[in-house]
């Protein structure tokens, strides 16, 4: 079993001791998303987990649980988001030096190859033209050059749940483009970042994508991927897509432990999230001696974890 931590939150910056309880409790509670009435209990014991994949902006909150892991047995990699978008599109995620220091300093404590850049997603228009973006990708590129061999990007897309804020982004006078596939000038650009990322020592991959880019030399890419876990940790994974996945998701099957609206970082086009104040509050009231990341109806639980913000 692959645990998924987590496509529904930033768990390592928001949830880490939370998470670290679970494993020393050996399990931990998922709601079905769709269904909360239907609970799954996880088994989160080494003999159960195959592999940890985790998600995140900010893994400091997570650096010194990982030694503790490994003593364990586990296997795990990460996905590592570093957009740098400024507000309010990214209302409080890292600035940009502290984004690149933590992932550089992840990167030298774990096995090479297992912190993977995602520059994710894309957000285009006229308020974040070509030139922004390469300027941006090119100073990420060149600070993490040596301490990824990957980079995964995605293009955004407006979800029903992200309308309404990425709408607001119009009255605020930051113009994107709904579906920025649309525009010429995304090829172009597109061409112009694989450039960048090779000339640092990096693939360059689409998550979720579509379009094909395969003629600008970007490949389609698992992120939850059987070949990296062979690739880096041996032996044999199961290589089927997941079916609980989006259409052009190529991701193998896992278990996800988070839970949706539970994230603070306040990005406009997080699909997960409703609205940044209900991520707000949900983390204030989040007890990290809880079995479950957020409050389930229903079940007893322990109240009271303070507010700690991961800065």
């Amino acid at each position: 079993m692959i645990i998924s931590a987590s496509r529904r939150t930033d768990l390592p910056a928001f949830y880490a001791r939370w998470f670290w309880r679970r494993i020393q409790a050996g399990y931990c509670l998922v709601p079905n998303p769709f269904n909360p009435k239907q609970v799954a209990r996880i088994s989160l014991l080494p003999t159960d987990v195959d592999a940890i994949v985790f998600w995140t902006r900010h893994a400091r909150p997570l650096l010194s649980i990982l030694p503790k892991l490994d003593q364990r047995g586990y296997k795990y990699y990460f996905q590592y988001t570093i957009t740098g978008y400024p507000k309010p599109i990214e209302a409080r995620t890292p600035p940009l030096p502290v984004a690149i220091k933590t992932f550089r300093s992840l990167a030298e404590r774990i096995q090479p190859g297992t912190v993977i850049w995602r520059y994710d997603p894309i957000v285009f228009g006229p308020a974040f033209p070509a030139c922004e973006h390469l300027s941006r990708f090119s100073t990420v590129a060149r600070n993490l050059e040596g301490y990824t061999e990957r980079v995964v990007i995605s293009l955004v897309d407006c979800y029903k749940k992200t309308e309404r804020r990425l709408g607001a982004m119009f009255k605020w006078g930051h113009e994107i483009l709904r579906e920025p596939a649309t525009d010429p000038q995304l090829f172009d650009l597109l061409s112009k970042m694989t450039r960048i990322a090779r000339r640092h020592g990096m693939a360059i991959e689409a998550c979720a994508q579509a379009e094909d880019f395969s003629q600008i030399g970007i490949s389609r890419t698992k992120c939850i991927d059987d070949r990296l876990l062979s690739a880096r940790f041996g032996g044999t994974w199961p290589s089927a897509k997941d079916g609980g996945q989006r259409r052009f998701c190529g991701c193998i099957p896992s278990k996800d432990i988070g839970m949706v609206d539970s994230c603070s970082f306040g990005c406009v086009y997080c699909y997960a999230t409703r609205s940044d104040d209900l991520g707000r509050r949900r983390y204030r009231e989040h007890d990290e001696s809880s079995p479950s990341l957020l409050r389930i109806a229903g079940i007893e639980q322990k109240t009271g974890s303070p507010f700690i913000e991961p800065m």
